[in-house]
């Protein structure tokens, strides 16, 4: 079974709630551990750059979003957990989008044409107020998708125009450079769980009607007692229907929970007693994470050095890809130049190939050679020779990707740099209608 890449990116500013958490990140930590998925957990902070220019603020909302992420459940051992600003590729993968994305598909994005169409209303120029950042969001985003050659990235609605414009950025480079870019999906998922917060409204920051996550446990209760109900006294049948108390509640029990808490409703039992019950269960879930996540605010140093982790993880992939593509634009070493000659136009144009054959050892081989015929890569014994041809056919097709795959199956010539056997498998790439 092929395994399919995911790829989430974490805001790294507000503080989470209930509402996340049960929107967003349980879900995507149970994602996590569904086989045959390869998943990239990133924390998105230059993005945050773009809205926020409180350096105490970024730092301190980077910590609070991993460590919730973490005690949460999510597992950086199974998992590609980094921050964003640990990845000094996705920069320069921008300017390289940058340069094949069309300003008209910028000024259609909906962030910046909102901000446009507020300062239209209110007789502004159109762009007063609107920074670079906010502008080119959508080629940053591009950037943090394409580098892991993400397949599905799962966004709410609203994200939906960023991973269609990453899918134009990647076909515009590919037509220009070659195959070099996986063409991202949006993945919506239709029954998103959403919690009404303490009005009724949708739990939201913007409404003030939030109950964080990592609240602590009294001041836990205190919210929860807040919880807007009706005037129904106990004793009298309560409706499920519209009550905020009882979505939150179904959002953390079991179907026998909430079939129980909804027979307490046709019941009548006192508010303060569905209070109650909601507090309990809320925080029969939350207590132990809550616990881990002050252990890890308590702990910086360890967070540190799990984004670190992550980030050499994540660069293992990314730096060997980068410099693929920087071949591929041609920000290439000069030194080649030296022993290349330009064909006449009806000159047949020398290629690196590639030799198989077997030993003695009945084992089955494979060396790459440049045009020239010295020797750039050289493969260990594959018991039978279709293992070692799709090894190859994998190294045209992927060439940075593969080599980081085969390690240990095959390793460069003495003396050889990894760009050169990068450039030449490049070079033998398929291109359209081969």
């Amino acid at each position: 079974m092929s395994t399919k890449r995911v790829l989430t990116g974490i805001t790294t500013t507000g503080t989470p709630h209930l509402g996340n958490y049960v929107g967003a990140i349980r879900p995507a930590v149970a994602a996590s551990r569904a086989p045959g998925v390869e998943s990239f957990y990133f924390l998105a902070d230059y993005h945050a750059l773009i809205k926020c220019d409180d350096p105490a603020r970024i730092q301190r909302s980077t910590l609070e979003i991993a460590a919730t992420w973490l005690a949460s459940g999510l597992d950086p051992e199974r998992v590609t957990f980094y921050r964003q600003s640990d990845i000094p590729e996705i920069p320069e993968l921008t300017w390289l989008l940058t340069c094949v994305t069309g300003k008209g598909i910028l000024n259609r994005a909906h962030a910046y044409k909102a901000a446009v169409d507020r300062n239209e209303a209110a007789g502004n120029d159109p762009d007063a107020d609107v920074n670079a950042g906010l502008f080119m969001y959508p080629v940053l985003m591009g950037a943090d998708i394409l580098m892991f050659k993400a397949h599905e990235v799962p966004v709410g609605r609203d994200q939906i125009q960023h991973i269609e414009m990453a899918r134009d950025m990647a076909q515009r480079f590919n037509h220009l450079y070659g195959e070099h870019f996986v063409l991202p999906e949006a993945l919506i998922e239709e029954s998103v769980a959403t919690l009404p917060g303490l009005d009724g409204r949708k739990m939201s920051k913007s409404y003030d009607n939030t109950i964080p996550l990592f609240t602590p446990r009294d001041a836990m209760r205190r919210l929860i007692a807040g919880i807007l109900t009706d005037s129904r006294a106990p004793g009298e049948a309560k409706e499920v229907e519209g009550s905020a108390l009882f979505q939150i509640y179904q959002g953390f029990a079991s179907a026998e929970e909430t079939q129980a808490l909804r027979q307490a409703y046709a019941d009548g039992i006192a508010w303060g007693d569905a209070k109650q019950a909601l507090f309990e269960r809320v925080d029969r879930e939350v207590a132990p994470m809550r616990d881990h996540y002050q252990e890890l605010l308590a702990h910086p140093e360890r967070l540190e050095d799990i984004l670190q982790a992550g980030a050499a993880k994540a660069r293992r992939l990314a730096t060997p890809f980068l410099q693929e593509l920087r071949h591929a634009v041609g920000l290439r070493r000069l030194s080649a130049i030296a022993s290349a000659k330009t064909p006449a136009a009806n000159d047949k144009v020398a290629l690196p190939s590639f030799k198989q054959y077997r030993e003695k050892d009945g084992q089955f081989y494979f060396k790459l050679l440049d045009a020239q015929g010295k020797l750039l890569l050289q493969s260990t014994g594959f018991e039978a020779p279709k293992a070692a041809g799709q090894a190859i056919a994998q190294l045209k097709q992927s060439p940075a990707e593969t080599l980081q795959t085969l390690q240990g199956q095959c390793h460069l010539a003495d003396g050889v740099d990894e760009t050169v056997v990068l450039a030449a498998l490049t070079a033998l790439q398929p291109q359209d209608g081969d």
